[in-house]
């Protein structure tokens, strides 16, 4: 019974630090203060997702974990491209 209390006060926390992340993303001064805010956003929805699993004594979200993983990682990268270089995605070829 009190483990449920704080697994929901743990879920409410990780909530409300995502709506705190999220003004990093639109208020942010740079685009890598604003990249990095996003992959916070993506571990802080793992986190929370975790703590679903756990509150709700199932396995079944693990896989969406690991998509939301999987989906911040190649934005991470994608980002980090675009800082770079300016495009994603090099339409140029070699020929």
């Amino acid at each position: 019974m009190i483990l449920n209390a704080i697994y929901i006060t743990a879920a409410t926390l990780v909530t409300i630090s995502i709506l705190v992340t999220l003004y990093r993303v639109f208020k942010g001064p740079s685009m890598p203060d604003r990249v990095i805010a996003l992959d916070v956003i993506g571990i802080q929805l793992i986190s929370l997702t975790a703590l679903f699993c756990i509150i709700l004594n199932t396995t079944a979200f693990i896989e969406v974990m690991l998509l939301l993983a999987i989906l911040a990682f190649i934005g991470t990268v994608a980002f980090a491209k675009y800082i770079e270089k300016g495009v994603v995605i090099e339409h140029d070829r070699d020929r």
